[in-house]
């Protein structure tokens, strides 16, 4: 019964149907937001995390180099030099040193204490009194011999105790390279993890550690994991940090939470953040709700839609539905009257152009038809090809012969192979090669009448060889360029043909290095040959308006003729034949 209900209306079936179509989509367009959206959360807020460890990485390259030019500074110095050679006290050069040392820790906040030790000697120059170090545990100074850094140690100055770590080098003698004594620079700790609290990790959620080469964490945003391996606050991470970067989850009995590696190029330092996932949970949840309250007001607001564009739409097409039933196929189309200017009120248009239209349609292909024979009959016109006159011409070729006229001779056989090709026994249609050959015995001819006039040169794709093709086309374009842009250029010129094929296109050109025209001639024959052919047409641009026609005529639009020229450098003329066409 439902169903009978249903199929006796469209406005009944599109209603449900499009109620059907777009609800589910919605509610399946809404879980689906949820899960995207979701998603790209936890990606933004691990390409976030991605994005500050880079940030944390450069601003650490910057300090370690910057610490390591210090150095570099320092052990070069003379006076530091001097200093370590000759041990004993100087007061003057002691204050000198220390005033570079202070100067230099004061410029830059990350660098707690600098402090250069006397190679075998408890002498060293510090601008900081440090009561308590635990450097001498961290290094072996006696086989010390390249730069190196220190685990994080603990010192206690004036101002009370630091967590630091060390970048310690050698002090070699400039002139002897002998080993005079060694150089550390320590970092601020504190200082130094500042910057993983300033990209506000993890929404200021996550932890960043600064790990060395042997795991241990180095600086961290929880001072609990200094000193610590990585491997005891997260068993196992060591083996998952395989590449330059990444990411990874890792789950504990009591957590879950996403671990971020970028590997340094500083001595194979790795800087690791955690983000908890319960961050992405809070966030996700807000996500779920939005996306619900969305999804209702979409539902109830396309339901009012629906119901009213159907009855919008299915009036319209009732009536037109009516009209169509009336249409006699002898007689004019009723009229509809359209009120709308949207698709509905289109479609009425369209139904009342449609009768116009077929008279047109009718109307213009028997103009086709008659301009097309109209045109090949011209194209055979234009040119001498009564069969007594090829007669005629064959028997002055044999006489020409016998009285070894040779020259005559040539002339009068491509005459005659030029108007044997034109009659073509009726056919319309020749090889690509037949009209290569015609245009040859055209331009022989020529070559007579006008010795060192012209040179000649034709290029053939040889896949073109036996394509199909509309004959006479070439011919008239030669002709053309040989009146118009070599007979009246001082001097050789030079004459061009080309064929090739592109894709499914035979490409057809004409060149020459004539005389050429101006723009303003250019866009008169480019006027002209667009016009259709009458029969009042006798002079002008009749032979490039036939080709045009011609070509329109049996191969659409797409085949006119494209001309260009310039003053004094040529013309050229150019067109195109579908290969499908230019088989048969």
């Amino acid at each position: 019964m439902f169903r009978k209900w249903i199929q006796s209306s469209l406005q009944r079936k599109l209603s449900v149907i499009m109620l059907l179509s777009t609800l589910l989509p919605l509610l399946s367009l809404g879980g689906f937001t949820y899960y995207i959206s979701s998603q790209i959360t936890e990606e933004k807020l691990i390409q976030s995390g991605r994005d500050a460890l880079a940030k944390m990485d450069a601003n650490l390259k910057f300090m370690v180099n910057d610490i390591e030019n210090t150095s570099i500074f320092l052990i070069g110095q003379e006076d530091i030099q001097y200093f370590l050679r000759n041990p004993e006290r100087n007061e003057l050069l002691h204050r000198k040193i220390l005033n570079l040392i202070d100067s230099l820790v004061v410029s830059k906040d990350y660098v707690s204490n600098i402090t250069i030790h006397i190679f075998n000697s408890n002498a060293f120059l510090s601008q900081t009194k440090v009561y308590e170090r635990a450097l001498m545990e961290q290094i072996d100074f006696e086989h010390l011999d390249e730069k190196t850094w220190s685990n994080v140690y603990t010192i206690r100055d004036y101002t009370g105790l630091h967590n630091v770590f060390s970048f310690v080098r050698p002090v070699r003698s400039i002139y002897s390279f002998e080993e005079l004594g060694w150089l550390a620079i320590s970092f601020d700790e504190s200082v130094v993890s500042q910057n993983w609290t300033e990209p506000g990790f993890g929404d200021n959620q996550g932890n960043v550690a600064l790990l060395n080469e042997e795991g241990m964490v180095l600086s961290s945003t929880n001072k609990d994991w200094l000193s610590e391996p990585i491997e005891n606050l997260y068993p196992g991470i060591s083996n998952r940090i395989s590449s330059k970067e990444g990411y990874f989850t890792y789950e504990s009995n009591d957590s879950k939470e996403t671990v971020l590696y970028l590997r340094s190029s500083i001595k194979g330092w790795t800087l690791v953040g955690t983000i908890p996932y319960e961050l992405y949970t809070s966030q996700n949840g807000f996500i779920l709700q939005l996306t619900a309250v969305a999804v209702v007001i979409t539902i109830l607001i396309n339901i009012g839609l629906v119901l009213y564009m159907i009855h919008r739409v299915t009036n319209p097409l009732q009536v037109l539905a009516r009209l169509f039933t009336k249409v006699n196929p002898e007689g004019p189309m009723p009229i509809y009257k359209s009120s709308t200017k949207d698709e509905i009120g289109r479609l009425g248009e369209v139904y009342n152009k449609l009768g116009r239209y077929i008279r047109e349609l009718k109307e213009q292909l028997i103009l086709e038809q008659t301009r097309k024979k109209e045109a090949d009959m011209r194209a055979l016109q234009a040119q001498i090809n009564p069969h007594f006159l090829y007669n005629t011409l064959s028997s002055i070729h044999w006489m020409a012969l016998m009285k070894d006229e040779k020259q005559i001779a040539d002339m009068v056989g491509s005459l005659s192979d030029f108007l044997q090709f034109s009659l073509n026994k009726g056919s319309d249609f020749c090889s690509v090669y037949q009209e290569f050959a015609h245009i040859q015995n055209y331009m022989q001819i020529q070559s007579i009448r006008y010795p060192d006039k012209f040179e000649l040169e034709m290029s053939m794709d040889p896949a073109l060889r036996n394509m199909k093709m509309l004959k006479l086309l070439l011919q008239p374009l030669l002709e053309n360029s040989m009146i118009h842009g070599i007979q009246k250029k001082e001097g050789k010129g030079l004459i061009g043909v080309y064929a090739e094929k592109k894709d499914e296109w035979m490409y057809f050109t004409v060149m020459d290095d004539g005389v050429g025209m101006s723009e303003e001639r250019l866009a008169a024959i480019r006027h002209s040959i667009s016009k259709p052919i009458t029969t009042e047409d006798a002079e002008g641009s009749y032979g490039l308006r036939n080709v045009n026609e011609r070509l329109r005529l049996h191969y659409g639009p797409g085949s006119r003729l494209s001309i260009e020229s310039k003053t004094g450098a040529g013309t050229r003329i150019s067109f195109s034949i579908p290969l499908k066409e230019g088989s048969r």
